[in-house]
């Protein structure tokens, strides 16, 4: 079908090898500032000395672009029809990636604690579909984004990232593709030395809480 594969030549002509990739995403990270140090809180609940401000990273969209081809690059042989991203963090990247292959991008919300797909957005039964998220740690949003999607008889066919931080572990059936993995501490809130020594966790993801 010409929907599976349009824009597939053109996100394969800029690929370039992980290694690569990874090295200027890494440097992307580090000049727009967006490696943060200090005591965080994860939008998983676990703590980290570390943590990836990816909205810093795509505040430009020239780099917003760059890293969606990337990324874009990797997942063009999965031949997604759309990609569909949770709010709020996959949006920027995961817009970014439906832009490089051509194909519609749709993203879900929370509401009352469960995603949903809202704004008129609907998924074909049997629609190749790519779950595009900016950071992995647990995969809890990404794997209930990938329910959603598959409860309204889409397939999923692959996972991006724009970054891996699940240590190698990460929790999914399907192909997954990121750009650079960083193996940073976390901590359960219980057993973590930073709140121990008197810390306060800051929270400077998207999600409430």
């Amino acid at each position: 079908m010409a929907a599976d594969t349009r824009g597939e030549g053109a996100a394969r002509a800029g690929e370039a090898s992980p290694a690569a990739d990874a090295d200027e995403v890494l440097s992307l990270l580090q000049r727009s500032r967006a490696l943060l140090e200090g005591h965080f809180q994860l939008s998983s609940g676990l703590h980290s000395p570390r943590y990836v401000q990816c909205a810093k990273l795509l505040e430009l969209p020239s780099r917003a672009a760059r890293v969606g081809s990337l990324l874009a690059a990797r997942l063009a042989p999965l031949a997604p029809q759309s990609i569909l991203s949770p709010a709020l963090g996959g949006v920027i990247i995961g817009h970014e990636v439906a832009a490089a292959l051509d194909v519609p991008f749709r993203f879900s919300e929370r509401k009352d604690g469960r995603m949903e797909l809202r704004r008129g957005f609907t998924l074909r039964a049997g629609e190749r579909v790519v779950v595009v998220e900016d950071v992995v740690t647990t995969g809890k949003s990404t794997l209930e984004t990938a329910e959603l999607a598959r409860a309204a008889g889409a397939e999923v066919v692959g996972i991006g990232a724009i970054l891996d931080r699940t240590g190698g572990k990460h929790p999914f059936a399907v192909p997954f593709a990121s750009l650079l993995a960083l193996d940073f501490p976390t901590w359960d809130p219980a057993s973590c030395p930073l709140c121990a020594a008197g810390g306060r966790a800051e929270k400077p993801g998207s999600r409430p809480g």
